[in-house]
């Protein structure tokens, strides 16, 4: 594989337009709107890029304005697009809205989206097998059964390849039942090498209630992953990998939306992973990046750069084992 083709992260999955309104209140009586985009898998794709690495994002758009932004906004922040317009689907919507200052709903209307329509045959295997690592997220299989085929492709490709494969959880209720996430995520979890998850989401995966966050990324190794990040929010995050367990204490920022801040996580620590970082410092990098997510609107505006994250440096003590 030539340089030219390759990469050093590669994900796909769903982008959406966003409208975000201005004002706050019921939804209803909103008048303004903010025109952006958002999408798991391309918030990864901008955070990696922004932190010195380079990321291919591949998705189904529709053959409309929305496609048309998504394309050209991932264009301009430097990631690799390979957009495919689909004429047949328009570009899935997502509604923000802030019923109270501390509250924000987001309403998702994707159902036959052209981003729901995207399939193994969509996936170029050169680039799969070219890349330093492969991303996927549980949003993606829960679109549709030919979504759900793409990411078994995806993930078979990078194995048979010896690309490492990084699974966000990332659960949406809306899409599938725990019960039916659980059994995907198990079996997934025993042929990915990275899982990023929240307390709870670990329990889907492992079916245990439990609440404690070493013992939660101890049952999720125990399936396969050799690194697994557990997500605590406000009180930082959890690390296990070859065995050893550290943990990391959240930044300390004013939070204003925070949609996207376990995406940026994610592509804080795989940047850093990428970049052969000691596990200390690319946990701090990762709960830095979520920090920065949250501090103004949008999914990923805020997303660091590097020069961007001494400026939290005071924000918060070291990583502890």
């Amino acid at each position: 594989m030539s340089a030219l083709n390759s990469t050093d992260l590669v994900t796909f999955g769903e982008t959406m337009a966003l409208f975000a309104a201005r004002r706050t209140g019921p939804l209803r009586f909103a008048r303004d709107f903010d025109l952006g985009f958002g999408g798991a898998e391309s918030n990864v794709a901008i955070g990696v890029t922004r932190l010195g690495r380079t990321a291919c994002w591949i998705g189904r758009v529709g053959a409309d304005e929305f496609g048309d932004l998504i394309r050209s906004a991932l264009l301009g922040e430097g990631v690799d697009v390979r957009a495919i317009p689909d004429p047949g689907a328009p570009t899935g919507l997502m509604i923000k809205g802030r019923r109270t200052a501390d509250h924000i709903d987001v309403r998702y209307y994707r159902s036959g989206s052209a981003g729901s329509r995207i399939r193994p045959e969509d996936l170029d295997p050169g680039l799969i097998r070219g890349a330093r690592v492969l991303h996927v997220s549980a949003i993606t299989p829960a679109l549709s059964e030919s979504a759900r085929a793409a990411v078994r492709h995806a993930v078979e490709e990078a194995r048979d390849a010896g690309v490492p494969v990084s699974l966000d959880v990332n659960y949406r209720k809306a899409l599938w039942s725990p019960a039916e996430a659980g059994a995907w995520l198990r079996e997934m979890a025993g042929l990915v090498d990275v899982v990023f998850a929240t307390v709870a989401e670990a329990g889907l995966i492992t079916a245990d209630g439990g609440d404690d966050p070493v013992a939660a990324a101890k049952a999720v190794a125990a399936l396969g992953p050799r690194h697994v990040l557990v997500k605590l929010g406000s009180e930082g995050a959890v690390e296990l990998s070859d065995g050893e367990a550290r943990r990391a204490p959240a930044y300390r920022v004013t939070e204003v939306d925070p949609v996207g801040a376990g995406d940026a996580f994610a592509a804080g620590w795989l940047a850093d992973w990428l970049e052969g970082a000691d596990p200390d410092r690319r946990l701090r990098t990762a709960c830095a990046a979520g920090a920065f997510a949250v501090t103004s609107q949008g999914d990923w505006e805020s997303l660091p750069r590097r020069g961007d994250l001494a400026l939290l440096d005071s924000t918060a003590d070291g990583v502890s084992r």
